[in-house]
């Protein structure tokens, strides 16, 4: 009995040791450690557009891009304040359409912006994490440009808003390279709320991909 009971305690032990150190190496391959704070580099492809509530206006969708910095602040497991500062260059077209009195034309629109958003992850494995957002983008005019059809360049837009404000709803992952290098790639949709222009008082949107180097 004495005998049995030592090997009992032997076979409890080895299967305790083994139990700890496959534990501790799952916990080095899939318990990735929650970094509180990540920034990094993106270029995102748009395609903007306007929207008109006259119906005498129409509009054409052009291809733009934005590029800058971002960072992630998180503030509980999984939950990320997320912001940075982009250049923002939205491109769009009006259409004449039947209305000889509109004169169609190709706009190309530059912001500084600043997005501000609430960003949920999922728990990070060996190939890295995905993530989900929604919040808001405000952003400052720095350029506002038009060319009519039968122009040849691009001139000063006259009567271009200032200010320009979005709601923005987004996906995406964060794929591992290292344990402190992610590459980003994401897909957004930024609806304007603010008139982009004084001519027909068009809102500006645009849905965009995001390709990035989060550290």
């Amino acid at each position: 009995m004495f005998k049995h009971f030592h090997t009992i305690i032997f076979i409890t032990l080895l299967l305790g040791f083994s139990l700890i150190t496959f534990h501790s190496q799952a916990q080095s391959y899939y318990g990735y450690p929650q970094r509180d704070l990540s920034m990094g580099l993106t270029i995102n492809p748009n395609i903007g557009w306007m929207r008109y509530d006259d119906d005498r206006y129409s509009s054409e969708a052009k291809v733009g891009y934005s590029y800058g910095l971002l960072a992630d602040i998180g503030f509980a497991p999984n939950y990320y304040f997320s912001t940075g500062f982009m250049i923002n260059t939205l491109e769009s077209s009006l259409n004449s359409g039947s209305h000889s009195e509109i004169a169609a034309r190709d706009y190309r629109l530059q912001y500084a912006e600043v997005p501000i958003a609430i960003k949920l992850k999922t728990n990070e494995n060996q190939y890295g994490r995905f993530y989900g957002q929604f919040g808001f983008t405000a952003g400052v005019k720095v350029s506002g440009k038009e060319k009519y059809e039968d122009a040849n360049s691009y001139s000063k837009i006259d009567g271009d808003a200032i200010v320009r404000l979005g709601l923005q709803i987004g996906a995406g992952a964060e794929w591992r390279i290292s344990n402190s290098l992610h590459f980003l790639t994401g897909i957004s949709y930024n609806n304007g709320f603010t008139e982009a222009l004084k001519e027909g008082s068009p809102k500006l949107s645009y849905l965009g991909l995001q390709f990035g180097l989060l550290f």
